[in-house]
């Protein structure tokens, strides 16, 4: 039988505290929102593409779909080496990386740089600060380092929201809803930390154990479902598979509905700010995909910024928990160093 006491589960994996920087992402998010951005440009771009990779290429998406609900600039979350064959200097580019050696985000700052393109570069320091610092057209910001780049989605997320909402490529709320947001979240937050006995968090987890898993959302959700497969991926050190509705609806729901069986599970994420058809689909589905595990997760909020970061909340305690009742460490990532020592080689 599983060892369900997390906290001593917690105490004897998590040997990089992954469980704590999750307690503070709320606190650090808060914190990069109010820091200070000092840019100096007034250029009318014609879009903004995001470079990154992994944990440290998340910002982007969730970017790309504030953009999509409620923005002015096409934003495009690119995550490859170099850039696109249509880029060109009138197009910001916003380039993060954690540690600042991420070699794909380098590549295609270095190509920016030399095409004449401007870019304001994230990391806690490394190659991509010194890179930008030799360029006067472009901007370095630095954010805390010592974590995992999965774990620092607060400092990133936080300071990408800060540039745009400076540079006025996003509407930025107000500092009153911004506190409520804050306050709000962090109330989820503590109720869904491994700590708590009731977590709902926990509940999710336990029930995906030897599960597979398959994660369904409306498509102005699909950056934290996706992000979801992913800290599934890292933390727990399972396999799952993300699609968005409705375009899952016209093709990988048949494979759902004559696959029906006890191995799968099943959750689709929902918001209040999908269209009515979009929610029909989900009722639908919800109602008529009979899966032996099936959770239905109600992102709330009061705009779609809020959904995500309730999304992210919730998700990122479930995979840890995930992970620790699996008797995984939720910071292990041996094969991705693995990878990066054998292309250093090279």
């Amino acid at each position: 039988m599983l060892d369900t006491n997390l906290s001593e589960l917690a105490e004897k994996l998590d040997l990089q505290d992954m469980a704590g920087f999750t307690r503070k992402f709320v606190s650090d998010f808060s914190s990069a929102l109010e820091s200070k951005i000092d840019l100096d440009i007034d250029i009318d771009w014609s879009g903004v593409i995001c470079l990154g990779m992994g944990g440290s290429g998340a910002g982007g998406m969730y970017l790309k779909a504030l953009s999509d609900d409620s923005g002015g600039l096409p934003f495009i979350s690119w995550r490859d080496y170099n850039l696109p064959s249509w880029w060109g200097p009138d197009w910001l580019v916003i380039a993060t990386s954690y540690s600042g050696n991420t070699e794909e985000t380098l590549a295609g700052v270095r190509d920016a740089l030399s095409s004449g393109g401007t870019v304001i570069g994230i990391s806690s320091g490394g190659q991509l600060r010194e890179i930008i610092e030799s360029h006067n057209d472009s901007i370095s910001i630095k954010i805390p380092s010592g974590q995992m780049p999965r774990s620092a989605f607060g400092h990133i997320f936080g300071t990408q929201l800060a540039i745009c909402w400076k540079l006025g490529l996003l509407p930025s709320p107000d500092k009153k809803y911004l506190s409520e947001i804050s306050n709000r979240l962090e109330i989820i937050s503590k109720k869904n930390d491994i700590l708590n006995a009731e977590s709902s968090a926990v509940a999710l987890a336990k029930t995906l154990i030897d599960k597979e898993i398959g994660i369904i959302s409306p498509n102005l959700l699909s950056p934290a479902a996706y992000r979801f497969a992913c800290q599934l991926n890292e933390n727990s050190g399972r396999f799952a598979r993300q699609t968005e509705i409705p375009e899952m609806n016209h093709n990988e729901i048949v494979a759902w509905s004559l696959e029906p069986n006890e191995k799968h599970a099943l959750l689709i994420f929902t918001s209040q700010f999908s269209n009515s058809l979009i929610k029909s689909r989900i009722e639908w589905l919800s109602n008529e995909l009979d899966n032996s595990t099936k959770w239905l997760i109600e992102c709330e909020g009061n705009s779609l910024l809020e959904n995500l970061l309730y999304a992210s909340i919730i998700t990122d305690w479930a995979s840890i928990a995930l992970a620790l009742l699996m008797n995984k460490n939720p910071s292990e990532m041996k094969s991705i160093i693995d990878l990066k020592k054998f292309l250093n080689s090279n």
